[in-house]
Formats: structure tokens, sequence, C-alpha cells
């Protein structure tokens, strides 16, 4: 059987292949520290797990509407008023399994074979590769660190064709953790007006913030509105990974057509986890922001060892859970950095070739603070033998 020719195009993980081989060290006995996760270390809060388990004592295990249960969609518009100062209907939303997967079911349902999306770089891995299955093409906007890894409309002007589809946005953003101003997304909303260019916001870590505040691009106008399409989820604000439920906030015609290519795939997300999602969305931030408080401390800690280290650099994040200091000092490639790194001081990093930047690697800090201390100073230790 020959293997389709869309699939040919996608690159494999190379995220999860180092998950992989850290996760196989382990098993073989070695003591490695992985500052690979995208996932809080936190449990779900018990009120949220206590709402699933009600609802499978409740007889709450059928098939639910395609995109969503009524009274999820319901909230999720709520969340949107009292959060973002944006008004949707139930008709806008569209519920799936992850984020994810609503991306997915984004450029599905949007992009036509050769039409251009604009991707900032670093940008998180799967967004090019599912451009790529959609028969879109990925255009990379190399950004860097004294634009704090940033794009603006002057930058973006030199990349607009008569083919340009969309551009991604992530704020705050993974791997950088970087965020844009309110100045600075205002300027991009004037510039996508314009342009008449749709905008996908991801705003998945759009809780996890440092004194800084997130600020959606879509609430800068209806018609920025009408260009952009929104996506979130609960699995990063309230630690709710493995419970598979993102939504998108959009156009109704998307919401439709998401509509049709869930409804031939996936069907309706978990039942049982979009009545956890009501009870976190319903539930308020404080369990959010004692993880917030946590995710700090450690955030502190990482930047401040690692920029005392000869020859690294690391930029200060503003929000999600990741540090993406440089290596370009030291030599190496981020792939064979985090490859030496691994075999030879049992330190899980991954390379920033897998985020469009090769001069840096992406560490995690959704890992308790004792193994940092230890991940870091096996770095430190890797690195004077450069």
């Amino acid at each position: 059987m020959q293997i389709a020719n869309r699939v040919q195009k996608v690159s494999p993980s190379l995220t999860l292949s180092i998950t992989a081989k850290a996760k196989a060290m382990k098993k073989q006995g070695f003591d490695v520290v992985g500052f690979g996760a995208g996932e809080p270390d936190f449990d779900t809060p018990d009120y949220i797990k206590n709402s699933a388990k009600k609802a499978l004592d409740d007889g709450k295990t059928k098939y639910t509407p395609v995109t969503g249960m009524a009274e999820l969609k319901q909230v999720i518009c709520d969340k949107f008023a009292n959060e973002n100062n944006l008004k949707y209907e139930p008709d806008n939303i569209a519920v799936s399994c992850g984020a994810k997967h609503s991306l997915y079911n984004y450029f599905q349902a949007t992009i036509n074979d050769g039409d251009e999306v604009i991707i900032p770089s670093p940008y998180w891995v799967s967004y090019p590769q599912q451009i790529n299955l959609a028969g879109g093409i990925p255009v990379f906007v190399q950004t860097n660190k004294d634009a704090q890894f940033k794009i603006t409309p002057d930058k973006l002007s030199h990349y607009i064709t008569k083919k340009t589809k969309a551009v991604i946005l992530n704020s705050p953003s993974n791997p950088s953790g970087m965020m844009y101003t309110q100045g600075e997304i205002k300027k991009l909303a004037e510039f996508f007006v314009d342009k008449n260019i749709a905008v996908v916001s991801d705003e998945i870590y759009e809780h996890i913030t440092y004194g800084f505040p997130h600020v959606s691009i879509a609430s800068f106008g209806d018609e920025i509105k009408q260009l952009t399409t929104i996506i979130n989820g609960v699995s990063k604000s309230y630690s709710m990974t493995g419970w598979r439920i993102g939504y998108m906030a959009a156009d109704k015609q998307i919401v439709k057509a998401v509509n049709k290519i869930q409804g031939h795939s996936t069907s309706s997300p978990n039942t049982m986890a979009q009545i956890a999602s009501i009870t976190a969305l319903e539930g308020g931030l404080d369990s959010v922001k004692k993880m917030v408080d946590e995710f700090k401390i450690r955030r502190d800690y990482m930047c401040e060892k690692l920029n005392s280290i000869n020859a690294i650099d690391c930029i200060v994040p503003q929000g999600a859970f990741y540090v993406f200091p440089s290596i370009a000092k030291l030599g190496l490639d981020s792939i064979s950095f985090c490859e030496q790194l691994l075999e030879k001081f049992h330190v899980a990093a991954v390379p920033g070739a897998a985020f469009g930047n090769d001069a840096n690697i992406r560490l995690s800090y959704a890992i308790d603070l004792s193994s940092i201390k230890k991940g870091l100073q096996r770095l430190e230790e890797f690195v004077k033998t450069l």
C-alpha cells in the first residue's frame, strides 16, 4: 500500500521523538530530567474531576451534537464576554477534541491547494504540518530576540502575496513565551483589516501570564473580529490536557464547515469531558492563579540560572511555561546539542529546530523546582565540556 502524497509532506515531531527517547532511558534505569513537558504538572482540580464523576453516575454517556453541547457553547460565549470583551453566539462556537483538533479543522475547512499561511518563527511544531496536510503552503517569517520574537506590520508586508490566506498569531507563544502588547496587537489588527487577511489567533495560554495582560486581537472591532478565528481550550489553564477539549470561535460559515468535517471524522467530543469543561469555565480562575504563581517562581529561577551559564542567553518569557534560551555561541546546532545533552548528562530538552530556530532550545518549567535545579546543574556541566 502506497502512503498518500500529502502525508509525505509531514515531518515527524522532534518533540515527541525526544520525549520517547527520554522515556526509554528512564525505563532502562537512567535518572533523566525531562524539560520537554507541554502540559502542566498539576492535577486537574477536584471540583472539575467530581463534575465528571457525577456525569458518569448520572448516565451522561451518550453522544452530544457534533460540535459540542449547547450548554458548553453558551458557557464559552459567556467566557468570551466576561474575559475578552467579545460577543459570540453559540453558532460561532465549535468544540473539538483539543485545541490541536480545532486548528486542524480550521485549516481543513478554509485552505485550498496553494494557499499561503504566514507563520512567525519560532512557531509551535504542528502549525506547518497541519497546513501541509490541508494542501497549503507555510510561509515563515523569521523573528529574533531583539524583536522579542514578534512580528510587525512592516515585517509582514514583505511576505504578503495574492496567495496569502491567513496569518497565525500565538500569544503567549509556544515556544518563546513572549506576548504582544495591546498597542502591538492593535497595529496588527489594523494591518490585517487593511489587507483583508484572515487571522488564526491561538490563545491556549491566555491565562498563564506573569503580570502581562493577554489581549485578543478579535477585540479591536467588528472588522478584525470577522477575520479572526480564535483557538482555545481548557487543557493548559485548567490542567486538563488529557480531557481533550478545545474550541474555536469563528465566523458561522467556518463553524458550519467544521461541523461537516468533524461529523465525518471524530463526531462529538467526549461527553463527560464536555460537562467537566462547563464546570471548569464556570468555576473561575482561582486554581489557575495558584498554578501560575508556582510557574512564576520556576520561571524566575530558570532564567536567572540560565543567564549565569557561560554562552547561554535567555530572554524572560511573559507567559506560557517555557523558556527559549539561545545556544548560538556554543558551536552546536540544536539537535546535536539536545542529543548530546540527553545521552551524556540525561537531560531532555527540545531542539529549537523543531520550532524553526536552530540557535535555541526549549525548556519547559512545567516540572517541579527540585528537578529544574538538578537539570540545569547538569546542563551547566555539559556546557563546560563544549
